[in-house]
């Protein structure tokens, strides 16, 4: 094999471990809440529904206020994909519907993980998905799928 060959397929190599591996660090998220909002945990169905517009209020009775992510995309597409196992192409279509129907409107979209943090620390029923590393004392864990 010559020596171009092996340098292009070290070079592949190289990138797939790379990509594989900021994937894994992607898929590394939890749902937190307001420490006011009274719940402690949430299920996978819980925030499934409340993220799918199934139910409007937490389990303290508060109203819910689901946040979404812009940016990075991949988190966004991380979290719909591990929570109900659609792709965005899915979950926008599923809010057209509804919208169009007049039976709900999606959640709100926030550009960066410290808006989320933000609205989840001074909004009572705000849920957020946040990457783990960037969890801070203003808010509080309610759903960790690695421990769920």
């Amino acid at each position: 094999m010559s020596i171009i060959r092996q340098s292009w397929m070290l070079l592949l190599l190289l990138a797939a471990t790379s990509y594989s591996g900021s994937l894994k660090a992607s898929n590394d998220f939890v749902v937190v809440a307001n420490p006011q909002a009274g719940i402690d945990k949430m299920s996978k169905d819980d925030v499934i529904n409340v993220y799918m517009g199934r139910n409007r209020k937490l389990a303290s009775g508060i109203n819910a206020q689901p946040i979404d992510l812009e940016s990075p995309l991949a988190e966004k597409a991380n979290f719909y994909s591990v929570m109900v196992n659609k792709e965005l192409p899915e979950i926008s279509s599923y809010w057209a519907r509804l919208m169009f129907s007049g039976q709900g409107s999606p959640p709100k979209q926030v550009m960066t993980t410290e808006q989320a943090l933000e609205i989840v620390s001074n909004v009572k029923g705000a849920i957020a998905y946040i990457d783990r590393k960037k969890i801070d004392k203003r808010v509080k864990i309610v759903f960790d799928p690695l421990r769920s």
